[in-house]
């Protein structure tokens, strides 16, 4: 195993790349996340138009309730995906790192 330098390793184009194309995802899926997330109870806390019934005796409190689940799974999976879009980056940033080293 190789000995790295992290400031060494942070400085360079390679990794300010993968820095800058993981924060592109990051930050905007977050964002959403708490947006989506804490949009519920502050809707439900000082405004009414949610208890409105959507289908049949369901409300539309509960649809977004119902909505909250499934966006959970779906940016997890996406995260998931994207993911293993890093690591393989990471495994490339690391190989040639290794090769400079030699």
């Amino acid at each position: 195993m190789y000995k790295a330098d992290y400031k060494q390793i942070a400085a360079t184009p390679s990794f300010q790349a993968f820095l800058k194309q993981k924060r592109a995802f990051i930050v905007p899926s977050a964002i959403f996340f708490f947006v989506f997330y804490f949009s519920l109870p502050v809707l439900t806390s000082y405004f009414t138009f949610l208890n409105a019934p959507a289908i049949g005796a369901v409300s539309w409190a509960w649809l977004f309730a119902i909505a909250q689940f499934a966006m959970t799974w779906i940016l997890s999976t996406v995260y998931s995906r994207r993911a293993a879009h890093f690591d393989k980056y990471v495994s490339a940033l690391k190989e040639d790192l290794k090769g400079e080293q030699t």
